[in-house]
């Protein structure tokens, strides 16, 4: 691979969100800022946000929450669970603040997204970044890091400097070579997008520690040990844009829903309830980027870290024709799970996946048996997912799902849902 027809004169910003998860937790509780804050995974278990006073007291991202709960308690701060319904809308309105800043938006992930900045004009794009980042601030109330550059890579780079030094007020732009050099002096190649703690070891052994020495490492190198995709990393280090900003996300090939249970379930009813749950938050997904599923995996397993018998399995069935209809879907999961479960196992995880996943207007057509989008079903599911969206998840919901759901993951430090519930909305006194 060469940089024939490889861009150079690009302008890419990348917007990440400053410790997005304590940042929502600390939007509608200024109780909060300033203190010890970290955000803990399902069922409590670790710790996968935490604040720069977290950070400070030398905790580490992935720690069990209760191995530091006494030294952030001693420290007047607090733990967390996760309030994925409040992280999402939060991440949402951050998305929606910046597409009115730009026409190229790729949203990267739930706390980062790429800007297109190529043919706008900026007397100072670092005061241009810092204007989006109050703008930011001022509509959302998160705090974000930019930085801005002439490739993806070299843009992460630029904003993991920008989040780092504080001089540099949220905002970095390394346009011309001098500061490249400098920015890339100052990563290592862990640090690198793309190349990670993977290939730290192996290019450590080869004298190549820095960003920059990997952008001046010899090409016949790179491509023979680091392949395609690492040349790709390089050539992005050098300014030649490989990867474009995609304005639409791509549909998802496969769609997981699982969860590790609060308690260990073996009731089939139970068991029956997490599983319609999990496929209706599937089919809500698949409906959402108009596509269906042609199959459909339900999987099984007990602790393995807990003394006692052990089950993990799996089994799957074809979907003819493809479909994302939920009822459906749920009537065979049920008969999956049926077929799957045994008695006498103590279970701690569950999940379904659906996987074949093809367009809407793509669906084979059938002599046998009508797809759901062409007769009321598919009405029936727009209404449904219609009233979600306006009055909040699961304001209708199936049978299957159970109401009590003691399976549910533990969340026994969870916020209130400020942006999603009526009831949490909050009451200016």
């Amino acid at each position: 691979m060469n940089n024939t027809g490889l861009k150079n004169d690009q302008i890419i910003a990348l917007v990440d969100c400053n410790n997005f998860y304590v940042s929502c937790e600390r939007v509608f509780n200024p109780r909060l800022l300033g203190i010890p804050v970290a955000v803990l995974s399902n069922n409590d278990g670790c710790i996968v946000s935490r604040s720069n006073e977290i950070k400070a007291l030398n905790i580490p991202m992935g720690a069990p929450g209760f191995k530091y709960e006494a030294l952030i308690k001693k420290n007047g701060g607090e733990l967390l669970s996760s309030n994925y319904a409040l992280y999402g809308d939060l991440s949402s309105r951050v998305m929606d603040v910046l597409s009115k800043f730009s026409p190229d938006l790729e949203i990267y992930s739930i706390d980062e997204a790429f800007l297109g900045l190529t043919g706008m004009r900026a007397q100072d794009w670092e005061e241009w970044g810092r204007w989006l980042k109050r703008a930011v601030y001022r509509y959302t109330g998160i705090p974000v890091s930019i930085g801005i550059s002439r490739t993806k890579t070299l843009a992460k780079i630029a904003n993991h400097h920008a989040k780092k030094i504080a001089a540099y007020r949220g905002a970095l732009c390394i346009l011309d070579e001098h500061r490249i050099d400098e920015a890339l002096k100052r990563i290592k190649t862990a640090d690198v997008w793309g190349i990670g703690r993977q290939y730290e070891k192996f290019l450590k052994q080869n004298k190549i520690e820095t960003a920059l020495q990997l952008r001046n490492a010899d090409d016949k190198f790179i491509k023979h040990y680091l392949t395609v995709v690492g040349y790709k990393t390089v050539l992005e280090l050098r300014g030649y844009a490989c990867i474009d900003i995609e304005e639409a996300p791509r549909a998802k090939k496969s769609i997981v829903s699982s969860r590790s249970f609060g308690k260990q379930v073996s009731d089939l009813q139970e068991l029956e309830e997490a599983i319609s749950s999990y496929v209706t938050l599937s089919a809500e997904k698949l409906r959402d980027q108009k596509s269906v599923a042609g199959h459909m995996m339900v999987f099984l397993s007990t602790n393995r870290f807990k003394e006692g018998p052990q089950y993990n399995n799996s089994i799957s069935t074809s979907l003819f024709p493809p479909t994302a209809y939920t009822p459906e879907l749920i009537l065979q999961a049920l008969e999956l799970l049926r077929e799957l479960w045994l008695p006498d196992f103590e279970y701690k995880k569950a999940g379904v996946m659906l996987s074949n996943i093809i367009a809407e207007e793509d669906v084979p057509l059938s002599f046998l048996e009508a797809n759901y989008l062409d007769d009321k079903r598919g009405e029936l599911m727009q209404a449904i997912d219609k009233l979600n969206r306006l009055h909040g998840r699961d304001t209708v919901q199936y049978a299957s799902s159970g109401i009590a759901q003691k399976w549910q993951m533990k969340q026994a430090r969870l916020s209130p849902s400020y942006t999603t519930r009526w009831k949490d909305i909050p009451k200016v006194k």
